[in-house]
């Protein structure tokens, strides 16, 4: 991150922290040793944040893995902090209006905000840090041959090893993945946030997924922030099927489905040749083949897959908003934000994400490891 962009976010979360404590600790009157304290802990929020996000250079410091936990766990802190004091501005002017907004009120109100804010912070951790449940999804296609009944595929997404999903994480994932007995695995992007050289020794047990026609890997935003090239070899290298606008057949009988995957719907903006294309990853289909799913990282990949004539997409990217508010932000970019979804004839599942970006915090957006079962309609 460039110098100026540093002072920027730093100018930008002092003024933020300033408000916050403006607006809590004279309503709170804690005396001056409360007040010390409150500000020392609002000053170590303000460069905590940043240090954690810039860890990842001091990749070679003793503490860096711990620092990369203190700045995250922060974030995730101070997020719902200053949303709770927005929150807490907006209930008191309506009270002020109606007469209501007494010193107690005014008092109780901002001691409730760091409490609640620590209270949810840790509910999230738990859930975020916890190995994803198993959600179970049955997709209704018309005309499914009786051979395709019941396929099944494990979808995992946006795992994000990096900064605090290590091998540990992952390893538990795969292990509860490959006991499902799925027909195929689907990562659908954002595996990694890191190069290649630093992250390899924790991608490492995705080379343990077993499906019985594979597993197979499409591209997201964060693999070409991280060095797309790096990793689409790194994934082959790990044994699994890169589709990059590509799609292999799977048989069974005389029935026939089409696993279909393109890159992220941004890949151009880093490499033009990259360009996310579902019609060519259909293109050149035998006849045969009755069953279409594609692979695509982001829900917004759906009007070109419907176009291109296929029966299911499977997407994430969104993390289901990962925690309060910003699951309402998402419909502002996406057409979908989380679960089954139709799109003309098409189904749309968006995974809430098998991992957490950020802030090790989910709330209200459970992290999933997604079985899909292919039934008859």
């Amino acid at each position: 991150m460039p110098a100026r962009a540093v002072f920027i976010v730093l100018a930008l979360l002092s003024i933020l922290h300033l408000y916050i404590g403006m607006r809590l600790v004279p309503a709170i009157d804690p005396g001056p040793p409360g007040v010390a304290v409150a500000v020392a802990l609002l000053a170590a929020s303000t460069l905590l944040m940043p240090a954690g996000l810039l860890s990842v250079r001091f990749k070679r410091w003793r503490w860096s893995d711990q620092l990369a936990w203190a700045g995250m766990l922060t974030m995730g802190l101070f997020s719902s902090l200053l949303v709770l004091t927005v929150l807490r501005d907006v209930a008191l002017l309506v009270l002020t209006v109606f007469g209501a907004a007494g010193q107690p009120v005014v008092r109780g109100t901002a001691i409730a905000v760091p409490l609640v804010a620590l209270g949810v912070t840790l509910i999230g951790l738990v859930n975020a840090r916890r190995v994803a449940r198993v959600v179970e999804v049955d997709v209704p296609i018309a005309g499914l041959p009786a051979a395709l009944h019941g396929y099944t595929i494990v979808q995992i997404s946006d795992l994000h090893v990096g900064q605090t999903i290590k091998r540990g994480y992952l390893n538990a994932i795969v292990t509860r993945v490959n006991a499902l007995k799925p027909d195929a695995i689907a990562i659908t992007g954002d595996a990694v946030d890191g190069s290649v050289r630093r992250l390899r020794a924790h991608t490492d047990p995705l080379g343990r997924l077993a499906a019985r026609d594979g597993a197979f890997f499409v591209t997201g935003n964060h693999e070409y922030y991280s060095g797309a090239d790096e990793w689409i070899a790194e994934m082959r290298r790990l044994g699994l099927t890169v589709l990059m606008n590509q799609h292999v057949v799977c048989e069974r009988g005389d029935a026939a489905l089409m696993i279909a995957g393109v890159t992220d719907f941004t890949a151009h903006h880093f490499n033009e040749s990259h360009r996310s294309n579902p019609r060519a990853a259909a293109a050149g289909a035998p006849d045969h083949v009755s069953v279409r799913i594609l692979l695509a990282h982001q829900p917004r990949s759906a009007p070109a897959a419907a176009d291109a004539g296929f029966h299911l997409q499977l997407s994430g990217h969104t993390h289901g908003g990962q925690f309060f508010p910003w699951n309402l932000f998402v419909p502002l970019q996406q057409p979908f934000t989380a679960g089954l979804n139709r799109m003309r004839d098409l189904w749309v599942y968006t995974s809430r994400g098998t991992g957490y970006w950020g802030p090790p915090k989910r709330f209200g957006a459970p992290s999933e490891i997604t079985r899909v079962r292919l039934v008859a309609a």
